[in-house]
């Protein structure tokens, strides 16, 4: 996939919040704050590392075991070896509302002294926030996050990540308002075009979207899900009778996005015992068929009907269509 441009200019990314220097940023990796990891993350050829490093009570004792002056001691040797490498530098504390104030002071003099890029304050919304989707809130929350002003979002492509992983987005990249920004969304890009419709399709090679998440699901060997968003296979499918009617007059009256913004097609599921006569219809008419309503409404019935009894296929209801009209039934 080609890679943005640097350095390109962008607009505000979300309504009535400032709009001060946002560029485009290259590919940044999240590292343990060890020495071992960030030699391994500069070998792969990325651009920034973004150095975390666990602070409360919990994680000093039970993950690492440092101390606090353990992890400053690390941190400074980390963070001046990445810049050694002339790559850029995010520095993150870890678990932080659980850290002692006075310790996370402490250890952000330290390392804005030697002079890191950046530094993220995880869990919080400071600069930089990452939300974890364990109660289904996650790109609600970064959202939010965006509008009440924080400078960063971390995403993953399709949410993947620790347990129920965090804030969906189109790679695995940093959603970054006023700062950087590395590339386009998609779950929170979904949530940001409905603000801003034109802004978004305009800026975003949205179509990308699904060639990317169909990459990565690949790839760690996971399925997309067939309820995500704008590329999952119900996102823009319709089944009830009462819903295509609707969408077929008006599709905005039960879509919020236009799947065609990001390359994908509406659904019409009619092989249901769920199923209208308004999409039975829509289906004749696509097949080049000619059928009275009143017909229409009786062959309707029979699909439902048989739908009711096994399952259907596209083909089996284009067969009973095809079937009734050459058979005159009515």
């Amino acid at each position: 996939m080609p890679a943005w441009p640097k350095g390109q200019d962008l607009d505000s990314l979300v309504p009535n919040s400032p709009t001060s220097n946002i560029v485009l940023q290259s590919e940044t990796t999240d590292v343990r704050c060890h020495m071992g990891d960030a030699k391994l993350a500069v070998e792969t050829g990325v651009d920034g590392l973004d150095l975390v490093i666990g602070t409360s009570d919990l994680l000093r004792e039970h993950s690492h075991g440092k101390d606090m002056s353990q992890i400053i001691t690390t941190a400074i040797d980390v963070i001046n070896y990445v810049k050694s490498q002339g790559l850029e530098v995010r520095f993150s504390s870890e678990d932080s509302f659980r850290s002692d104030f006075v310790d996370l002071l402490t250890l952000y003099k330290a390392v804005d002294a030697i002079g890191v890029d950046r530094v993220g304050i995880a869990d919080t919304m400071i600069l930089t926030y990452t939300s974890h989707n364990d109660t289904g809130c996650a790109t609600a929350n970064a959202f939010v996050a965006l509008e009440a002003g924080a400078t960063h979002v971390d995403t993953s492509v399709l949410g993947i990540g620790e347990r129920n992983g965090i804030t969906v987005s189109m790679l695995l990249s940093l959603f970054i308002l006023h700062a950087y920004m590395s590339k386009p969304l998609g779950g929170l890009m979904a949530r940001m075009i409905v603000s801003d419709h034109d802004y978004v399709t305009n800026k975003y090679r949205l179509h990308k979207l699904k060639e990317i998440e169909d990459y990565v699901a690949a790839a760690v060997q996971v399925n997309v899900p067939f309820n995500n968003p704008v590329t999952g296979v119900c996102a823009f499918t319709h089944k009830a009778g009462i819903h295509a009617k609707a969408i077929l007059a008006n599709p905005s009256t039960y879509e919020i996005i236009n799947p065609a913004d990001f390359g994908m097609s509406r659904y019409l599921h009619i092989q249901s015992r769920l199923t209208g006569w308004n999409a039975i219809k829509a289906r004749v008419e696509q097949l080049g068929l000619n059928m009275s309503d009143d017909k229409i409404k009786l062959l309707t019935g029979k699909i439902k009907a048989m739908a009711d009894v096994r399952v259907l296929t596209m083909d089996d209801t284009d067969s009973i269509i095809r079937s009734y009209v050459e058979a005159g039934l009515d």
